[in-house]
């Protein structure tokens, strides 16, 4: 009988639990981004408990400054990337993903997962998720707004901190969250924001320093970014504002490039990520809710974050098809 996780890994994938010589050693290089791959990010802790299992193999993690990125990056390189896994793509970006050719399918049988929709994806595994919102300082903003027309109601000199959605994932997911309630309206809400926006930054960690800095009175994040100040800071001043709409949904995913020599092996790193071990290194270092219930359970400190009732998630294929055109138009109130 096997009786745990890690040996399950090792007898379903054949990987060898001796030693191997130096030289053979295989390393399963992932692309994804620099969050994810930083000190205080799950990867270093995912490389740890991943290579207790493969038998001697190693984790080698290659950052881009965001999801979208890493797509770019392999778009680029095709055939010749030396990435074997990209972690960070979601669900707003998957089917662009999916349309490059460049993935294939993971052959993994995927359990029933907590997230807000059921998953039989073929090629894309989901690692974490998470729901939109706008973070703000309940100290210095005791009455958040409650709603996009509330947000945009306020005098023009509250300020808020958004990303750009060519690069950044919270920056696209606006322009769904906005597209999923208002519809063909979604340009007159872009119309209302333009004069609180103070800037839009590259990517979410230069838009969360401007916030923390006291630049803007709130900033585009996700409605567990609190979960850190209240875990890592014991600090629970920093709320994310419910919108009476609903927030937007962002599932992670990952998934194995089809050139990869190290097919075996990814496979089974995506395996383990799906595991209560690996789900485990998630929510404390990604911020993020993982997609089953993690070894040890979710830390309590996550129960204080908002319901993000109702959840919005747009149908994949619309948001293929019209990603550019409802970037042009968010941008074009914003110029």
């Amino acid at each position: 009988m096997i009786k745990s996780t890690s040996m399950a890994l090792a007898v379903l994938f054949g990987l060898s639990a001796a030693p191997i010589l130096a030289q053979d050693v295989p390393t399963l290089t992932i692309y994804t981004y620099d969050g994810f791959a930083s000190e205080w990010g799950p990867g270093a802790k995912l490389s740890e408990g991943f290579e207790a299992i493969c038998g001697g193999c190693k984790v080698n993690w290659i950052a881009a400054d965001s999801s979208i990125g890493t797509l770019r990056r392999v778009q680029l390189e095709g055939d010749a990337t030396q990435a074997d896994i990209v972690l960070g793509l979601d669900t707003a970006t998957i089917g662009e993903g999916m349309s490059t050719g460049l993935f294939v399918e993971h052959g993994i049988d995927l359990l029933a997962f907590d997230i807000p929709l059921q998953w039989s994806d073929p090629v894309f595994v989901p690692v974490d998720y998470g729901y939109f919102a706008f973070v703000y300082d309940s100290e210095s903003l005791p009455t958040p707004p409650a709603s996009f027309e509330e947000l945009i109601a306020l005098p023009d000199d509250f300020k808020i901190v958004i990303q750009d959605p060519r690069s950044s994932t919270p920056g696209l997911g606006l322009i769904l969250w906005i597209k999923a309630i208002y519809g063909d309206d979604a340009i007159d809400i872009w119309e209302g924001l333009a004069p609180h926006v103070l800037t839009v930054t590259s990517g979410w960690s230069e838009s969360y320093d401007l916030f923390l800095a006291g630049e803007a009175d709130m900033v585009l994040s996700y409605t567990t970014s609190p979960a850190y100040h209240v875990i890592a800071e014991d600090e629970d001043r920093y709320n994310a504002a419910k919108f009476t709409e609903g927030h937007y949904t962002q599932i992670e995913v990952a998934g194995i490039l089809a050139s990869s020599p190290n097919q075996e092996l990814a496979r089974a790193f995506l395996a383990y990520l799906v595991t209560p071990e690996g789900q485990a290194t998630l929510p404390e270092t990604n911020w993020m809710y993982p997609v089953l219930e993690p070894a040890g359970g979710l830390n309590p400190g996550f129960d204080a974050m908002i319901d993000p009732d109702p959840a919005l998630l747009l149908d994949a294929d619309a948001v293929t098809a019209n990603t550019r055109a409802w970037i042009d138009e968010a941008f074009s109130t914003l110029r």
